[in-house]
């Protein structure tokens, strides 16, 4: 796996609050970010999820309910998060994270259009 862009952002704190299903990392420029279990599963890194090339992602459905039963620190540069619907595949690195972050709003919005149009509710 490549190394991390020498300007990508550290996390200095990574917690998740197991009741909200939330995972929040706090970044060494003091921006902070919170994912739903749902989110972060949704837009796992994974092959399983993103394919093997542009156009292959695979749509994630009825994953509302899914939490992180537990995250392993990957060397200095990543998490592996274990979730509960059995996936464990996708290593998130802090580059993947913080631009999850600066990104989630539009990517949510760009899943639940791709649920509706595949004519999938989600609650």
């Amino acid at each position: 796996m490549a190394g991390l862009n020498k300007n990508t952002p550290i996390p200095t704190e990574i917690k998740f609050h197991k009741q909200s299903r939330l995972l929040e990392i706090t970044f060494n420029n003091n921006q902070r970010f919170q994912f739903s279990s749902e989110f972060l599963r949704v837009y796992s890194p994974s092959a399983e999820v993103q394919g093997h090339g542009p156009g292959q992602e695979t749509l994630q459905t009825h994953k509302q309910d899914v939490t992180i039963v537990k995250i392993e620190p990957i060397g200095q540069y990543a998490i592996q998060p274990h979730f509960s619907d059995g996936h464990n595949t996708g290593i998130y690195s802090w580059d993947l994270l913080y631009n999850y972050g600066i990104n989630q709003e539009k990517m949510w919005h760009h899943y639940l259009q791709r649920l509706e149009a595949a004519d999938i509710k989600h609650d």
